[in-house]
């Protein structure tokens, strides 16, 4: 079910939980800066989450609060977590859906990576 992009943060999100090993998930990669894991109902056959560590509920609010080295961790942990994949040379999708409209379910900041086969067109006409 779509959240608010815009609300206050909830620490017992499920992807909060992850972070404090409350719940389990199959973890593709982790830094000081940002996690990775596989989604649990995949869209595509390689379909991986990446969420920064800090308490962030949307792009707008990480863009907009977090540090410098924390913007510039996570965008390179995304970075590498696409090239360990080895999705670089056949081509990726990286969405980040926020609020409502956007069809965001977690409201914790994070972006899906999507590859392992053609993805077709961005949105449906």
């Amino acid at each position: 079910m779509p959240v608010n992009g815009t609300g206050a943060y909830d620490p017992q999100n499920v992807f909060a939980r992850i972070l404090r090993g409350e719940l389990p998930c199959r973890k593709v990669y982790e830094d000081d800066y940002a996690f990775a894991f596989h989604d649990i109902a995949p869209k595509a056959p390689i379909h991986v989450l990446v969420i920064p560590k800090g308490a962030y509920v949307s792009f707008a609010d990480f863009s907009a609060k977090a540090s410098e080295a924390e913007i510039a961790g996570f965008t390179r942990a995304v970075g590498r977590v696409a090239r360990d994949l080895g999705l670089e040379a056949p081509g990726y999708r990286l969405v980040s859906n926020t609020g409502i409209e956007g069809g965001q379910e977690v409201p914790h900041f994070h972006v899906h990576l999507f590859g392992g086969r053609a993805l077709g067109a961005m949105l449906p006409g």
